[in-house]
């Protein structure tokens, strides 16, 4: 049953699939699925044709409530929070296992409430999530305490111990995966988890919480709380019985979040938030095609909706138009299609309200006078699905509005700069500072660079490198906190000093 298999699935078999899947669109709390306890719900709409996948419960306020005490509940009683590690990492791997195991259908979830080709579903989300629940599981029991350097009649204990009942909101972009980046090491660390998706993609984070007690995941330590708009997210930072608020998102909702923490009951924040990150290439590089692909892919996968998108290109002004013609013969193999046909590279914009911003953003920079070079248009609208050509402008100034805010769709700008300092402070000129890449043969260039850049990541002649073994996170208005790595277990665990005396 692995991904190569998987993938020989024809175009019309995908579709036979998604006729025929059944959609759960219910609440789960306490070990059950439930609908909210208003009886509200709000319509779950494919990006792909504009279909109606079916009705997902409107979790409000009386939900999070709901939500929360189950998850207070369970902590408490030490089902859970009290396992031993060990334990929890057997557990963790059936979860892993299981979204292995249910790998089509979470794909085909994936790609129809979010518009992503099957092709990445398949290949690419449902492995790095269960690869993440699995890491994590690993991790835990290989995590250890410490002795403080004492007396020789006290005994000093460095610990770490759960937080408590953790909120994760996670965004629409990567809803599995990013669920899981959240889930590995919150479940690990012996935490209860409210799990609140974006309106725009809660299919699979319902789907995979049943397939969590079915790994034995007790009742009550994971529960998922869709909810359309701001209410079931607001209930949750207001809440004073959450002790830790997990988010990955825009900046605008991290901000707002910070500021219901400190209305609240100062729980512990952690942010992943936007990003416009800086991919640099000098004249140097070592090999300029293998860098125009990379700089396409950077902007043209998952439909530019990645907060670590190569949004900016920043290129030597020596090789910068001989270089844009190479991005640009690169950017016209990444043509939108259907995204349950498995040869289709960009799928469809998550939504209505998203296609529009994007088209925006591309009509803002025509009038800002950089130079439309590839795309820019709408495509394939008489299927009522949403999609767009990969942008490419350029001669675009680092002060113009493409330059400077997260589109978070696949528009490209291309800035020349004629020396390291001149890319150093255009790179660094952003509000954000999520991830870098740069892209030269010089050794010592490459380290100086990767020191200068304000950015939580630093790639080197690649674009978006690192495994679950590398912390993810910026700088800056990207947010604070890490994800992936051992790092991750520092938002999920309180550290507590223990001073024993011998006498």
């Amino acid at each position: 049953m692995g991904a190569k298999q998987k993938a020989k699935k024809t175009f019309k078999e995908w579709q036979a699939a998604a006729d025929a899947l059944e959609i759960n669109g219910q609440a789960f709390i306490d070990g059950q699925y439930q609908p909210a306890k208003s009886g509200k719900t709000f319509y779950c709409l494919s990006p792909v044709d504009g279909r109606l996948l079916g009705k997902v419960a409107a979790c409000d306020e009386a939900d999070a409530n709901l939500a929360v005490a189950s998850a207070r509940a369970a902590f408490n009683s030490g089902v859970w929070s009290r396992q031993a590690p060990a334990s929890r990492k057997q557990v963790i791997m059936r979860f892993a296992y299981l979204l292995n195991a249910n790998a089509e259908e979470l794909a085909l979830l994936e790609t129809l409430d979010m518009g992503k080709p099957i092709s990445d579903s398949l290949r690419v989300d449902i492995p790095a999530a269960a690869r993440a629940l699995r890491w994590s599981g690993e991790a835990v029991d290989k995590i250890y305490d410490e002795l403080a350097p004492v007396p020789h009649d006290q005994i000093g204990m460095i610990t770490r111990e759960p937080v408590g009942v953790v909120a994760a909101i996670v965004p629409w972009n990567f809803p599995l995966l990013m669920a899981c980046w959240k889930l590995g090491p919150a479940l690990a660390a012996g935490n209860s988890v409210v799990l609140k998706p974006s309106e725009k993609s809660p299919l699979t984070a319902i789907r995979i919480a049943q397939l969590a007690v079915e790994a034995g995941i007790p009742p009550g330590v994971l529960n998922v709380v869709p909810g359309y708009g701001h209410e079931i997210g607001s209930a949750l930072a207001l809440h004073m019985d959450v002790d830790t608020l997990v988010f990955t998102g825009s900046t605008r909702t991290a901000k707002q979040l910070m500021i219901y923490a400190g209305q609240s009951n100062m729980k512990r924040v952690w942010l992943e938030a936007g990003g416009k990150s800086p991919n640099i290439v000098f004249a140097d590089a070592p090999d300029l095609k293998k860098a125009a692909k990379a700089a396409a892919s950077a902007i043209a996968f998952n439909q530019g909706e990645v907060c670590t998108a190569g949004s900016r290109l920043l290129v030597e002004s020596s090789i910068k138009d001989q270089f844009v013609e190479l991005v640009i013969e690169a950017l016209k193999k990444w043509k939108p299609g259907h995204p349950l046909d498995p040869a289709t590279r960009v799928g469809a914009i998550v939504d209505q309200t998203q296609l529009k911003q994007v088209l925006e953003y591309i009509e803002a920079g025509k009038q800002a006078g950089a130079a439309l070079r590839l795309g820019g248009n709408r495509i394939e609208s008489e299927n009522g699905g949403y999609y767009i050509e990969p942008t490419l402008f350029d001669g675009v100034s680092n002060a113009m509005k493409i330059a400077q805010e997260e589109i978070f769709g696949p528009v490209l700008s291309v800035i020349a700069f004629s020396d390291m300092e001149e890319a150093i402070a255009i790179a660094n000129d952003s509000t954000y500072g999520l991830a870098a890449a740069v892209w030269t043969s010089d050794l010592s260039r490459a380290h100086k660079m990767a020191k200068a850049l304000r950015t939580g990541m630093v790639w080197i002649n690649q674009y978006d490198g690192g495994d679950m073994t590398a912390p993810f996170g910026g700088y800056k208005q990207s947010g604070n906190g890490r994800d992936k790595s051992l790092h991750a277990f520092e938002k999920y665990t309180e550290v507590k000093a223990t001073w024993i005396a011998l006498d």
